[in-house]
């Protein structure tokens, strides 16, 4: 069966920097799954590169930064006053924040503390860096209806939503 939209796809990958750094790997007996077709559950260009394979099919596609994490934006680097934040804070712990709009989310990751100041960048770690994706599709299926309206796959014996 070909990958097109509304197929639940099986995928094995390396997720890289383009100087060979593996971030990311999945496979053997936990893959990557998804639900194809404009779902947000994979970078659009790796979908896209994607769309008719079939099993046993390998993609290896090269992600500009406006394709992955964007570009680094320095509007997303703060400083706050330490009070706001715990008395033990340190660099590397991360905190959600509302963006400076108020409308967004974001995770902020602590860049610095001094003098009474705390750095936070809301920059995704890999925002500004071009990626490799390495894929190997291992299977295509039909989805069903429940994975359709909720717009993602769903592991084996089904999905159960927390109410």
């Amino acid at each position: 069966m070909n990958i097109v939209k509304n197929t639940v796809v099986t995928l094995s990958y390396r997720l890289s920097t383009l100087e060979g750094n593996v971030l990311e790997e999945a496979g053997g007996n936990e893959p990557a799954i998804y639900l194809h077709g404009g779902y947000d559950g994979i970078f659009p260009k790796v979908e896209a590169a994607l769309e008719g394979k079939l099993a046993g099919d390998e993609v290896d596609v090269v992600l500009e930064p406006e394709d992955a994490f964007g570009e680094y934006d320095a509007q997303l680097v703060r400083m706050e006053p330490a009070h706001l934040f715990p008395e033990d804070v340190k660099v590397g712990m991360q905190f959600e924040g509302a963006s400076e709009d108020g409308h967004h989310l974001a995770i902020y990751t602590v860049t610095d503390v001094a003098d009474g100041k705390v750095v936070v960048d809301g920059n995704h770690p890999l925002a500004g860096t071009s990626l490799r994706i390495q894929c190997r599709v291992e299977g295509v299926r039909m989805a069903s209806d429940e994975e359709i309206a909720h717009g993602h796959a769903h592991g084996p014996g089904g999905h159960h939503h927390a109410h």
